[in-house]
Parts: C-alpha cells; sequence; structure tokens
C-alpha cells in the first residue's frame, strides 16, 4: 500500500506565537498605563522589574529564553526600553530635587547673613563708626572692612593707640556672633615694600591681620578656636591700584563673620 503523502505544515506563525506577542503588547500597554497615572518610583520599578525578570524571563534574557521570534523579541525590547526610559526618569527626578536642594541651603544661608549684616550695620552707626567701617554680605558672609590707614602706620603692623577704640567697639559687636567662624584678613595694595621687619607685602599683611586677632583676643571673650587670621597681600584688590585712591581702599583689614549654614 502506497504511504498517505505527509501534509505540509500550516503557513504563517504558529498560534502560541500570536497569542504570546498579543500578551507582549497588552503587558507593554499595561505598563505605559500606570506610568502615566502615576508618579514613577525608580527603586520600585526596579524591583518589580527584576521581579519579572525572574519569574517570566520577559525582560533583558527573554529573548533568548523564549525564541528570537520578531514579534516575542519586538516586545521585550519595547519593555527594556520602557525600563530604561522610566530609570533615566527616576535619575533625573533625584538630581532635580538635589539641585533643588542646594538653591534651598543657598537662600538659607543669605538669609542669614543679610540678617545679621542688617544687625550689625545698626550697631557700627550706633557706636558712630558709620564712617570708618564698612559692612557688607553675601550668602557664605559678612564683611567688616576697616581702613588700613585707620589702622597701622606706613610699613607697620603695629595697631595706633587712637584707632583701638574703634577695635574695642568691633570686638563687642563680634562677641554677639562669636559662635560664628570669624576670620581677619590683612590686605595691602601692590606698591613693593622691603624692610627690615617685613620682606614683602604678604608677611605685612599676615602680620597685621595677627595683631588685630591678639587684639581683639585681649579685649573680648572670643573663643581663638573660632577666629582666624590670613594674610591676603596685594592679591585680593577691592579697586584698581593704579589709582592712588584705589590703593588706599585696598589697604585694609576685612573681618567676615560666617554662615553657620555652611557645610564643614
Amino acid at each position: 500500500m502506497a504511504k498517505k503523502r505527509q501534509e505540509d505544515p500550516p503557513k504563517g506563525l504558529a498560534p502560541w506565537m500570536a497569542t504570546f506577542s498579543d500578551l507582549m503588547n497588552l503587558l507593554l500597554c499595561f505598563f505605559v498605563l500606570l506610568f502615566s497615572m502615576s508618579t514613577v518610583d525608580a527603586e520600585k520599578f526596579e524591583q518589580l522589574a527584576a521581579s519579572l525578570a525572574s519569574s517570566f524571563s520577559i525582560l533583558p534574557n527573554g529573548a533568548s529564553a523564549i525564541g528570537d521570534g520578531v514579534l516575542v523579541s519586538n516586545g521585550v525590547s519595547q519593555l527594556n526600553e520602557l525600563a530604561e526610559y522610566v530609570n533615566n526618569m527616576g535619575y533625573e527626578a533625584e538630581e532635580q530635587e538635589e539641585s533643588d536642594a542646594i538653591e534651598e541651603v543657598k537662600k538659607e544661608q543669605l538669609a542669614e547673613t543679610e540678617k545679621i549684616a542688617e544687625q550689625v550695620q545698626e550697631l557700627v552707626e550706633a557706636n558712630n563708626m558709620a564712617e570708618q567701617v564698612n559692612v557688607e554680605f553675601n550668602g557664605q558672609y559678612v564683611s567688616i572692612t576697616l581702613n588700613g590707614a585707620l589702622l597701622f602706620d606706613s610699613g607697620s603692623a603695629e595697631i595706633k593707640e587712637e584707632s583701638k577704640p574703634i577695635l574695642d567697639k568691633v570686638a563687642m559687636i563680634l562677641t554677639k556672633y562669636k559662635d560664628h567662624i570669624i576670620e581677619i584678613e590683612g590686605h595691602t595694595d601692590n606698591v613693593p615694600i622691603h624692610t627690615a621687619k617685613y620682606k614683602d607685602n604678604n608677611e605685612l599683611s599676615s602680620f597685621r591681620a595677627l595683631s588685630v586677632f591678639n587684639y581683639l583676643l585681649e579685649v573680648s571673650d572670643l573663643d581663638p578656636a573660632t577666629l582666624k587670621h590670613t594674610g591676603r597681600g596685594e592679591y585680593v584688590p577691592a579697586a584698581d591700584n593704579s589709582t592712588a585712591e584705589g590703593r588706599m581702599r585696598n589697604r585694609r583689614v576685612e573681618i567676615k563673620i560666617y554662615s553657620n549654614l555652611l557645610d564643614d
């Protein structure tokens, strides 16, 4: 008897592949719907993705686990792209939160230094020192500036006797902020000096800052652990050194009261 001719297999995709591709598309639609209706928690999404990957093998290794059929692979690829998109959205949200937090801290710092500056200015005016002392502020500190000629003779780091009453009043003001870091900076103009005692402007500015530092400790209860001194020489000018007026402004001592909100 002649053998029965084997029938050719049906053309087109196997029925199970069509069903599975529909399932993948439905899952994709489901995730898109969830994303559109809520704020995505990146950490929770990653946990969900890991759970699905281990349970159904439909995420990173899904195509190789099931087979590289076109529809299945496309569904897996779309889910992978969705996961990557959601993760990126989570990272961008975290970066924005960090940026917003930094901006908020800066605003708080500026508010604090502005308040201190207003208080210091009131005390300066109440003690009739407005012509000798200049008060400014930024987001990091409040600056109390005294003219160098008021405190020292030319080329000297010894405090003038007639300027000590002014420093006494400055010390009184500073004690109100002794829980803050306070820094004393000495500055000069750019005219070179070389004396038997100071070889250049760096040394002169450093010794002037040290003289003010020592004097403030003598006449107040400021904590030396929070009081600093440094010489900046000619390198941080406040005005143009090409004019006599500018050089006079540059010969100065700045006392900075730092914000307590600054990072250590």
